[in-house]
């Protein structure tokens, strides 16, 4: 999952979400890299808020 520059909160918690489907459906061995890719989507997400 790639962060666009211009994603919405709503949009990025979507993204999330479904991810999230798609990880829970893979065998677990496979969670690893997902859950890796998915906190820096999201820390990327957090870093880009202004004045929180």
């Amino acid at each position: 999952m790639e962060l666009e520059s211009s994603i919405d909160g709503e949009s990025l918690v979507e993204q999330v979400r479904n991810e999230l489907v798609e990880i829970d459906s893979m065998d677990v061995n496979d969670h690893a890299q997902r859950y890796e890719d998915l906190h820096t989507t999201m820390a990327a997400a957090l870093s880009s808020i202004d004045g929180v």
